[in-house]
């Protein structure tokens, strides 16, 4: 499910529990209640099965949300556990490179420093004849990052002057469940997965977080400010609905040690 959070909340309560979906598999779930929230919201990562409730939500109300919901948790758990399969870097394969919502030829090459290089042909990523994989999955971390800095340093100069302030830092990292958050001193976080997914897609998280500069909620006055400066946003909310699990699994797959 798509997340947003403006700031860390404090929870009243955690609790693991094991629930029974209705393909028969038992699946451990976290049940966090948390002083801010206003509804109930289930979600999937790679830390496992989330259910947040507001304060006054029972129990009986939680489970008819699971159940409500089982279809789309067991078709959520499939997906993510279908595309965790650990993506080997290993020299000489052929596997191609997702970047910005395309998949780009890899190709090999011997070089004194681990390095990841973006051209007309795809990618290329150099290694030392010693190197290992963690050495390749390192490099291609560091190119990763430095695609989206150079995004983010592109898009961000359009919108700065339509702001009442600007971010006090911007971090981009890779994140568990959530695209982007604003902390209350304005510290702005994005996920590095976003690299990977359509440019316009990895644009609209960037606006949605600007826009809690203006308002530190998701009112409809915050949606309009939204819709001020991306008409489409509807469109890429869906798509990250659809899609952004994968999206996750994939940067997971490539960089993880």
């Amino acid at each position: 499910m798509l997340g947003f959070k403006q700031s860390s909340a404090p929870s009243n309560h955690r609790e693991q529990v094991t629930i029974t979906l209705a393909d028969g598999r038992s699946v451990t779930l976290l049940r966090v209640r948390d002083r801010r929230a206003k509804r109930m919201r289930l979600s999937v990562s790679e830390r496992g099965v989330r259910l947040t409730l507001p304060r006054a939500v029972s129990l009986r109300a939680a489970d008819a949300f699971i159940q409500e919901h089982d279809d789309w948790l067991i078709a959520q758990l499939d997906r993510f556990n279908g595309s965790a399969t650990p993506t080997l870097l290993v020299r000489g394969s052929c596997e191609p490179i997702p970047l910005r919502g395309e998949l780009l030829p890899l190709r090999w090459a011997e070089g004194r420093y681990a390095r990841v290089d973006h051209d007309a042909y795809g990618v290329c990523l150099s290694l030392p004849a010693n190197a290992d994989a963690a050495r390749a999955r390192l490099a291609l971390h560091e190119f990763y990052l430095a695609q989206a800095r150079a995004d983010v340093g592109q898009w961000l100069p359009k919108y700065l002057p339509h702001l009442r302030g600007a971010p006090r830092t911007i971090r981009i990292r890779a994140m568990s469940s959530l695209w982007g958050s604003l902390s209350a001193n304005d510290a702005l976080s994005l996920d590095l997965s976003l690299v990977l997914g359509p440019p316009a897609a990895f644009e609209y998280v960037l606006i949605h977080e600007l826009c809690h500069l203006h308002q530190r909620n998701h009112s409809p006055a915050f949606w309009r400010e939204v819709e001020r400066h991306c008409p489409d946003w509807r469109v890429h909310r869906a798509w990250f609905r659809q899609h952004g699990l994968a999206l996750k699994s994939t940067l997971r797959r490539l960089i993880a040690s």
